[in-house]
C-alpha cells in the first residue's frame, strides 16, 4: 500500500513534512473512504492542533433527511442520501452549502434505527446509490435525473438484513460491484451503464449480506474482490466472478461491517460484540486459485462498525466489547497489544464519536495523545454515525438532517495525522 494507509472507517492522513496547505485543484472524494476505498486523504498542511473551541465551522447545511450517510466530493459538488418523510432522497450541494437538487430513491427506511445507510458513488458524470431496501439508482450527477434503477434482491433472489443493506457500491472499470448475498448470489458485477448484470458469484453457502463496503485489492496477477457477508470473510474473482473462498467470522447478530484492510498479502478483519474479535490471514494466490489461512486471532480489538486503519505497521481502532470502547492499538505482525486507552468515548484519531464529540489526536504506538477537541453543535436526534471525510481542507460531518464542514487548513508545520471514528 505504500504510503496510501489502509483502514476501514478510519482515515489516514500523510501530511508531508515542510508544506504549507496544498490540496487538488477540485477536492474529490469520489466514494465512500475515498478515491481508493482505503480512507487517505491527499491534503497535506492540514491543523495540527485545533483552538480550545474547535476549528472554525464554515457553513451547515440542513434537510438532508434522516440516516447515517456520509458525503462524497466530486464536480465542485457535495452528495449525500438521507430519509425525507416516506422516501429516501439523495441530495446534490455546492461546495458553499446550496441545495442543486434533491430526488427520490425508492421509500424511506424506518425500522429503527430509521434512515439511509450508505453514501452515493461518484464516477465521471454518473452518481449511484442503493438505499437500505437494496434499490439502486443511477442518477446523473450534474441535475439527479434517473437513467436506470434495480432492485437487488429481487432481481437475485435474496432477502434483506436487520438493519437493512449498508453497503456503498463501488466501481471496478465498467462495473459496479454489490452484494446482494442470499442463495442464488454472493458478490454481483452490473454494467454501471445498463444494469446489466456482467456476472454473478455463487453463494456463499446462502449467506446473506453484512453491513460492510467491498474492496478489490491485487495479488500475485489475481484480482480480488475482497468484503464481508453475514457470517464470513469471501473473495471472489473480480473479473470472472469465481468465489475463490470463504473464511468463516461469525458475530452474535450477523453484524459485520468493517472492511477488511489488505496489506503485503494479508487481510485483516475485524467485528464486535464480543465473539470473534480480529483475524489476520495471509493470502495465497496459485494462478486462478485463492485461499487464506490464519495467522493470528485477537479480542483485544472486536471494531464494531467505526473501522480500523494500518499505519506503519500498526493496526488502531475502538474495542466494542471486549475492551469497554478504549481505542486499542496492534501489531499488524503479531496481533501484541500495544495500549489500550481511552480517546472521546466512542471515536478515534480524526475521532468522531457517536454522541457529537470530535477529536484530533497523535497516533504512536507509544500512546493516544488528544490535541484537540469539541462538539458539534446539538439539536439533531440520534447519534453521529455518519462517517466524517477530510478533502480539500475541510472536515464534514454528517448529523441526521444536518451537514456541518469546518475549516482545518492549517499553515504551520504539518507532521503525520491520523484521522478516524467509531461506532458503538
Amino acid at each position: 500500500m505504500m504510503l496510501r494507509k489502509c483502514m476501514a472507517c478510519l482515515w489516514a492522513l500523510i501530511c508531508a513534512a515542510n508544506v504549507a496547505w496544498a490540496s487538488a485543484a477540485e477536492p474529490s472524494w469520489p466514494v465512500f473512504h475515498g478515491p481508493h476505498g482505503d480512507n487517505h486523504s491527499a491534503d497535506v498542511g492540514l491543523l495540527t492542533t485545533w483552538p480550545k473551541d474547535g476549528p472554525k465551522r464554515l457553513w451547515t447545511a440542513k434537510g438532508l433527511g434522516s440516516g447515517f450517510a456520509s458525503v462524497s466530493i466530486g464536480n465542485g459538488r457535495i452528495y449525500t442520501a438521507g430519509n425525507v418523510g416516506a422516501d429516501t432522497v439523495v441530495t446534490a450541494l455546492d461546495l458553499s452549502g446550496k441545495q442543486l437538487w434533491q430526488v427520490k430513491a425508492g421509500k424511506a427506511w424506518t425500522p429503527g434505527p430509521g434512515g439511509v445507510r450508505g453514501t452515493p458513488t461518484i464516477d465521471g458524470e454518473q452518481l449511484y446509490y442503493e438505499n437500505p431496501h437494496g434499490d439502486l439508482f443511477a442518477l446523473e450527477a450534474n441535475a439527479g435525473k434517473k437513467i436506470w434503477e434495480l432492485n437487488l434482491l429481487k432481481r437475485f433472489g435474496s432477502q434483506n438484513i436487520t438493519w437493512g443493506l449498508a453497503e456503498s457500491v463501488i466501481v471496478d472499470g465498467p462495473r459496479l460491484i454489490c452484494l446482494p448475498g442470499g442463495p442464488k448470489a454472493s458478490v454481483v458485477a452490473l454494467d454501471k451503464e445498463t444494469g446489466k448484470t456482467v456476472w454473478q458469484a455463487a453463494s456463499a453457502a446462502d449467506d446473506l449480506a453484512g453491513y460492510a463496503t467491498a474492496l478489490v485489492v491485487q495479488q500475485d496477477g489475481l484480482r480480488i474482490v475482497l468484503t464481508m457477508t453475514a457470517k464470513a470473510l469471501i473473495g471472489v474473482d473480480a473479473d470472472g466472478g469465481k468465489l475463490l473462498f470463504r473464511y468463516p467470522h461469525q458475530t452474535a447478530y450477523d453484524v459485520n461491517a468493517t472492511t477488511p484492510i489488505f496489506h503485503d498479502g494479508q487481510i485483516f478483519i475485524s467485528s464486535g460484540y464480543g465473539t470473534t474479535g480480529s483475524v489476520m490471514l495471509k493470502l495465497t494466490v496459485d494462478g486462478a486459485k485463492a485461499s487464506v489461512k490464519k495467522v493470528w486471532g485477537s479480542r483485544e480489538l472486536d471494531n464494531h462498525h467505526g473501522g480500523v486503519i494500518l499505519v506503519d505497521g500498526y493496526l488502531y481502532g475502538a474495542a466494542h466489547n471486549f475492551n469497554g470502547g478504549k481505542w486499542i492499538c496492534l501489531d499488524w505482525k503479531t496481533g501484541a497489544k500495544q495500549y489500550a486507552e481511552h480517546g472521546v468515548g466512542k471515536g478515534c484519531l480524526y475521532m468522531l464519536s457517536e454522541n457529537r464529540a470530535v477529536g484530533l489526536a497523535k497516533a504512536t504506538p507509544a500512546g493516544l495523545t488528544l490535541v484537540g477537541r469539541f462538539r458539534t453543535p446539538s439539536g439533531p436526534d440520534g447519534p453521529t454515525w455518519a462517517h466524517p471525510v477530510v478533502c480539500g481542507g475541510r472536515l464534514y460531518i454528517r448529523h441526521a438532517e444536518n451537514l456541518y464542514v469546518y475549516d482545518v487548513k492549517g499553515l504551520v508545520r504539518p507532521h503525520r495525522i491520523e484521522i478516524g471514528r467509531r461506532l458503538p
